[in-house]
């Protein structure tokens, strides 16, 4: 009878703290909910989508370590079940709070649309965000596992007598992590200095593209062609790239030709004056047609036009040069490019001396034979 108790007292307490946690979490959600419907629904959204496992099974554990003392007394199956239930709910914490990051990463990114079309604020700080969240993770995982070591016993003597040698210790992974800990520091540093954002249009490496993403050891930048440049993050902060986006969303592009002296620019700032507005693409601010340079053949002639984005830019120009080069070809064909050369005619023969002398004439023979001839 007293042995079937020890088996029924652990096994009554077990159950009981299973069903006081399901009943928790069960009237915790519920709560929640209600108040989240009424307010923000993108809020409980998020919260059910990424925290309702953790959460249920941090309760769980926490209810188990709660009623492990009324168990049983001793035993080495008790401590080492406590030993493991308390890992497990270092674990489950650092998987909540890291879950937890990713509500507020989603509830703070809602407030803040990028489809806008002066997007400059939500680019910023939706790259602040997604770079504060990952070290957050970062740091989350280090801390959990440290405080996991130190719940160990025999694990604090060993850290203890380890100490001595962590001097050497830290310059050796110093020098292993050389490189990823410049990287960490330099997505700190982009997450503070602000260089470059999500969704930002940048020429790198002659390759021009939008930031498709930033961690924190590497960037994705996504070239027009749909091709991804995976550069480290360090990069950015050590070379020169071009930011088209920096201080605003809306975007300048040129437009150049190359036609012939006899074209008339006035007709044709004229017909660039009618497509820019009559194209959608344009956002009715900046427009200009110039001749900028020339050629010993052609003048150039450069078209600059406004739009509220990149991709917006790249199609307006696209269609305005299509469209001067038809009018071109149609009205003034003559002003297409050309190449110039003056024929003169000889008054005189050529002689070849050299060719006289091949067949057999010297200078003297020529000349008596030019006579001749005159006679």
């Amino acid at each position: 009878m007293d042995r079937g108790s020890q088996f029924v007292q652990p096994a009554l307490a077990l159950i009981v703290a299973v069903a006081a946690a399901w009943v928790t979490t069960f009237a915790v959600e519920r709560v929640v909910r209600q108040n989240m419907r009424r307010s923000a629904a993108t809020v409980w959204s998020s919260l059910k989508t990424h925290c309702k496992p953790p959460f249920r099974i941090t309760v769980i554990i926490a209810a188990l370590l709660l009623a492990l003392p009324y168990a049983g007394h001793g035993g080495v199956v008790v401590q080492i079940g406590r030993q493991v239930l308390v890992l497990a709910l270092i674990a489950a914490v650092a998987w909540l709070l890291i879950r937890l990051s990713r509500v507020f990463e989603d509830v703070t990114l809602e407030r803040f649309d990028i489809a806008v079309a002066d997007n400059r604020r939500a680019r910023k700080v939706r790259t602040q965000i997604v770079l504060f969240r990952r070290m957050t993770i970062a740091i989350l995982v280090v801390v959990a596992i440290a405080i996991a070591v130190m719940t160990i016993p025999s694990a604090r003597s060993v850290g203890a007598s380890f100490l001595v040698s962590a001097g050497v210790l830290s310059v050796v992974v110093g020098l292993a992590a050389q490189t990823t800990l410049g990287n960490l520091l330099a997505g700190l540093q982009i997450a503070l200095t602000d260089p470059i954002r999500i969704d930002d249009v940048v020429v790198v490496n002659n390759e021009w593209g939008r930031i498709d993403e930033i961690t924190l050891t590497y960037v994705v930048v996504r070239a027009w062609d749909n091709r991804r440049l995976i550069l480290p993050i360090s990069w950015f902060t050590t070379n020169v790239f071009q930011n088209w986006t920096r201080h605003e969303a809306r975007v300048i592009g040129s437009i150049v030709l190359h036609v012939d002296f006899s074209m008339p620019v006035e007709e044709l700032r004229a017909e660039m004056y009618r497509l820019v507005h009559e194209s959608p693409l344009w956002d009715g601010l900046d427009w200009v047609l110039q001749v900028v340079d020339t050629t010993p053949s052609t003048m150039v002639v450069r078209g600059l036009v406004s739009s509220a984005d990149a991709p917006s830019n790249w199609d307006l120009r696209c269609e305005v040069r299509e469209k001067l080069l038809m009018f071109v070809q149609e009205r003034h064909p003559g002003a297409l490019p050309k190449v110039r050369a003056d024929v003169v005619e000889s008054a005189r023969p050529l002689r070849f001396p050299s060719t006289d002398r091949a067949r057999g004439f010297s200078q003297d023979d020529r000349s008596t034979a030019d006579r001749s001839t005159a006679d």
